[in-house]
């Protein structure tokens, strides 16, 4: 008695892209527990603006994982040494030892590159 089985590729690749596959569904599982990572590793409260998605990509489905904090270029990249000036008033007022200071200006030193994104990536493998 013959038995023929035939593998059709088109058909396997359509099931493995489904939305509610296995497949995304192991990448949803990686995505959300690689952003739970980076919320962690994140500096400050920017862990709150970390989001994350599945979505269809140029070679299949991806997982995005996006932080919309507005100084996500200036942790991740890290800053040179700048002068910071006040912008509508005429000085600068801050607190040093708890006393109040008025400058015209001020020397930042700069910041380290942090790539918390990075290090998260690398940790939820």
């Amino acid at each position: 008695m013959p038995v023929e089985v035939r593998i059709d590729p088109g058909r396997i690749a359509r099931t493995l892209r489904l939305r509610n596959g296995v497949v995304a569904r192991r990448l949803a599982d990686r995505t959300q527990r690689t952003a739970r990572i980076a919320e962690r590793e994140a500096p400050g409260t920017m862990g709150r603006y970390i989001t994350w998605k599945v979505e269809n990509g140029p070679q299949g489905l991806q997982g995005v994982i996006v932080c919309d904090h507005p100084a996500t270029r200036f942790v991740l990249d890290g800053t040179r040494p700048h002068i910071i000036r006040p912008r509508r008033a005429k000085v600068l007022r801050f607190e040093v030892r708890g006393r109040e200071v008025f400058a015209a200006y001020v020397r930042h030193p700069g910041t380290r590159a942090n790539n918390f994104l990075a290090r998260a990536l690398r940790q939820g493998r």
